[in-house]
């Protein structure tokens, strides 16, 4: 059984398409085809269901998926431990990236004035079709959702209300999270961390907020509060510096506003020593926020 075999059934298990993985493998698509046929001989059981020229992974299929891709992630693992063994950190650092978007390009750029070799690919999207969620290091909020991790606190930061400088709470040194049950809300769509957060608070509060404006980044929604349009909550330490004197922030007096950011990694997996390395400097970056 070929490594390049196994590879390329992942590949065309995950899009269930042979065309489409032949182009993304570089591969001629009869070329592939006999590949997979000849995986399916070597197994004795058919991995796809064919019906005309559509592909669908079949019950066999998916069983030998979960043992492939757990076998593929093992070799990359052995790979890069052997690099790693005389090298100084080097290579890329897959940063998982779910909260605190504001702070990571100060906080790469920081960290590669130390080690220019490492790179980084940064990930915001869930994976699709099903594969598996592949990263060093992911930065999330408590309590953590990925399961098979472990995760460290680096900071725990208050959740304020930011309003245009000339709404009418503008001159309130705090507010009750009660109060704000009429207001008009510019928030991160579903599914954001920040916007469960926030959205749960405001259940606890007894309301749900009235959403006028959904974005998908931090900086869409900093940028309608500045131009008036409504208000939103504000991670206090991880936004901070980005608002300007257009919008006023307000503590709110409830101990229930708050997040906790985490540090989070798989236990059972290699970390290289870029990753390693990010992770201590991570350490010490959100040390000196708080």
């Amino acid at each position: 059984m070929e490594l390049s075999a196994l590879k390329c059934f992942q590949t065309v298990a995950r899009m269930e398409h042979m065309t489409q993985a032949a182009e993304v493998l570089h591969l001629a698509q009869p070329a592939l085809s006999r590949t997979i046929r000849q995986l399916e001989t070597e197994l004795g059981v058919q991995l796809f269901d064919r019906i005309g020229r559509k592909l669908r992974l079949n019950e066999y299929g998916a069983r030998f998926l979960l043992k492939v891709d757990t076998a593929l992630s093992t070799l990359e693992e052995g790979r890069l431990e052997l690099r790693d063994l005389a090298e100084r950190p080097s290579g890329t650092v897959t940063l998982y990236v779910q909260v605190a978007s504001h702070l990571i390009p100060e906080l790469i750029c920081s960290f590669r004035e130390q080690y220019p070799e490492v790179e980084f690919k940064l990930l915001q999207q869930d994976p699709v079709n099903g594969a598996p969620l592949v990263f060093d290091l992911c930065l999330t909020t408590a309590p953590c959702a990925i399961p098979d991790t472990v995760s460290e606190q680096l900071l725990t930061e208050d959740i304020v209300l930011a309003v245009p400088a000339g709404h009418p709470l503008a001159h309130r040194s705090a507010l009750q999270l009660s109060e704000l049950r009429g207001e008009g809300w510019i928030s991160l769509r579903p599914g954001r961390r920040l916007r469960e957060t926030t959205d749960a608070l405001c259940r606890q509060a007894g309301f749900a907020p009235r959403i006028l404006y959904e974005c998908d980044e931090p900086s869409m929604v900093r940028g309608l509060v500045r131009a008036g349009l409504g208000v939103s909550f504000i991670p206090a330490i991880t936004w901070s510096g980005s608002q300007g004197s257009a919008v006023t922030l307000i503590p709110i007096e409830d101990a229930r506003c708050a997040r906790t950011i985490d540090l989070v990694w798989h236990p059972n997996r290699y970390m290289t020593k870029a990753a390693a390395a990010f992770r201590d400097f991570a350490r010490s970056y959100f040390r000196q926020l708080r």
